[in-house]
């Protein structure tokens, strides 16, 4: 049965949005995996929302020319009460969605607890804790952390799914919780 897992995959997360669009690409082999690229897309400057979600399809083709991943991963709506803003995040989601399907990737969809989860243990963990749980796990120097907290979240976004994507850390056991998980990894904690 392991023999039919494909152990290698490139993920390319993406955090939706209209202003600031956080992508990354994650590379995996087997229980490995090393963040490629990271960045944002700076848009709020341009005055069109369409011209917005141009820029957010051309550039997600772009980065699937380059990068030829496997794997699509983006985060699912949230909810806000400003609904202008609600609907301007759905229109650059569905586009990102989009820019996908037009390059046949199976698109993946994340809740931010789910991703959240996946990283910290904690559905309600802050920005700041997942781009720094992220920076150990992949082992990335601080001087290529981005300013951004988007690019960290797309990261977050590209780890999660490659978590979903079958054990990849060679694990046959589950944790009952955080402190299970801390508890058998004390060699994965640092202090």
């Amino acid at each position: 049965m392991i023999d039919n897992i494909v152990t290698h995959h490139t993920v390319l997360g993406i955090d939706p949005g209209t202003n600031y669009m956080g992508f990354a690409i994650l590379q995996t082999e087997r229980s490995k995996a090393a963040c490629i690229e990271m960045g944002i897309l700076d848009m709020h400057k341009m005055e069109s929302h369409y011209q917005k979600l141009q820029r957010i399809f051309f550039c997600i083709q772009e980065l699937i020319e380059k990068y030829e991943p496997t794997e699509f991963a983006i985060e699912t709506q949230f909810v806000d009460k400003n609904v202008q803003t609600m609907l301007k995040l759905a229109h650059g989601q569905g586009v990102a969605i989009a820019a996908a399907l037009s390059k046949d990737l199976p698109v993946n969809e994340y809740s931010p607890m789910k991703i959240k989860m996946a990283i910290t243990g904690n559905g309600h963990a802050s920005k700041e804790q997942v781009a720094a749980m992220l920076q150990r796990y992949l082992h990335i120097p601080d001087e290529q952390m981005p300013q951004k907290l988007d690019a960290t979240d797309a990261l977050a976004i590209a780890y999660c799914h490659y978590l979903q994507l079958g054990s990849p850390l060679g694990m046959d056991h589950k944790y009952k919780n955080w402190a299970d998980f801390a508890k058998r990894n004390s060699s994965k904690i640092h202090k």
